[in-house]
């Protein structure tokens, strides 16, 4: 499922010609990546390095992996989405959004999209952890079935992007396929 089209997207595996396009677009953006469990890229190097672990996880778990989430056109690039596995059946999922991009479902589309991916790869559960303040990401799981099983307390090394006063703590949602 290296390829997936929903009504208003196509989700895709992520290509080395790629890493420009995701840079400039999302993971160099610090209001984008603000909540994000990975630091906002400095540099196009460390997108590279992102597009190469995907091949990695891809190459492990060939049935389903992160994925970029283009516009239907197949060239407007909105985001990312998609599972990394733990192991054959749990899996964590994930979506990111270009700022002009908010707002308008396609989280919650490439979400679902992720979760059907999931389902056919055999996967029985996806979990999902979100900063306890980003309502916008909880609403989004809820919306595709999630439910929230509770708050893990934050560490240090959680959200790396927030200031160092902010609250680390992440609501954690599952999802029984």
């Amino acid at each position: 499922m290296e390829i997936i089209e929903t009504e208003r997207l196509v989700l895709r595996r992520p290509r080395a010609g790629d890493a420009q396009a995701i840079f400039t677009r999302y993971a160099s953006d610090p209001e984008v990546t603000r909540y994000m469990a990975w630091p906002t890229s400095r540099s196009l190097d460390v997108t590279v390095a992102f597009v190469r672990f995907c091949d990695a996880l891809w190459t492990r778990w060939p049935h389903a992996g992160p994925m970029l989430v283009f516009a239907r056109d197949g060239v407007t690039l909105l985001g990312g989405a998609g599972i990394v596995n733990d192991d054959a059946v749990k899996a964590q999922a994930g979506y990111i959004l270009a700022r002009d991009a908010w707002g308008r479902g396609y989280a919650t589309e490439a979400l679902l999209a992720s979760v059907e991916a999931a389902r056919a790869a055999g996967l029985r559960r996806l979990e999902a952890s979100v900063h306890v303040d980003h309502a916008a990401s909880c609403h989004v799981l809820e919306k595709a079935g999630f439910v929230r099983e509770g708050v893990r307390a934050g560490r240090p090394t959680d959200f790396p992007n927030l200031p160092p006063a902010a609250t680390r703590d992440a609501a954690i949602y599952a999802l029984t396929l």
